[in-house]
């Protein structure tokens, strides 16, 4: 299974919410997170790859095989590993091979993709390739006015809810025209695990359950 969290802008939670999906969900099976943004290593309070990632086998030749990919992997327990980027993602002549390299692994992948630009790139192909790409988004004006226009069509939406706004989730489905799959509330808790690097270990109950349900 692919999972790809993006979002329509940025600041709202999908490096979290990614990182979040793996981690809870590796407690029973086996995931690979993959990392365009850089940021997914440390919310989970992991040391930050030093070495090449997705970025560096995109930029090499044809001479390179597509199941170099995962000897990039770095292990971050026994049943997760980190595809790091390697600087930052863009597109190259074999990204259109990512889906079905990643997907064929056997393990449930999940895909910080982080702000979708409006370009095609590395980002767009996999959510637009995923078995569930889950547009996140807060319950706020700002973010409700860009979803006229998407980069890809969502097969659902991870809402995290802030507290005394006018939107609710169910605008928020109406607008976009798909399912809430989670609601997660704007929890300090959350907030406090990524700050002490403990999203991996110790994750917000609440939290942990609602991504699961949602997967």
């Amino acid at each position: 299974m692919l999972i790809a969290c993006w979002s329509v802008k940025g600041g709202v939670g999908t490096t979290v919410v990614a990182a979040g999906f793996a981690a809870t969900l590796a407690v029973q099976r086996s995931v690979l997170l993959v990392d365009l943004t850089g940021d997914a290593a440390v919310a989970l309070g992991a040391r930050v790859p030093a070495g090449p990632g997705l970025a560096d086998w995109l930029a090499l030749g044809d001479d390179v095989p597509p199941d170099a990919l995962a000897r990039l992997e770095v292990p971050l327990s026994r049943s997760l590993s980190l595809l790091p980027p390697g600087g930052r993602p863009s597109t190259g002549p074999r990204a259109h091979l990512l889906p079905s390299l990643l997907s064929r692994s056997g393990r449930v992948v999940v895909v910080d993709c982080g702000q979708l630009p409006a370009q095609p790139g590395v980002g767009r192909e996999l959510a637009a390739a995923a078995d569930r790409s889950l547009l996140v988004i807060r319950n706020c004006f700002l973010a409700a006015r860009r979803c006229d226009t998407l980069p890809v069509p969502p097969t659902g939406l991870v809402v995290v809810r802030e507290p005394n706004r006018a939107l609710d989730s169910a605008d928020l489905a109406r607008i976009v025209q798909v399912p809430v799959v989670a609601e997660l509330a704007l929890d300090p808790a959350v907030a406090r695990a990524v700050d002490a690097g403990l999203l991996l270990s110790r994750r917000p109950r609440r939290f942990a359950a609602a991504l699961e349900a949602a997967a």
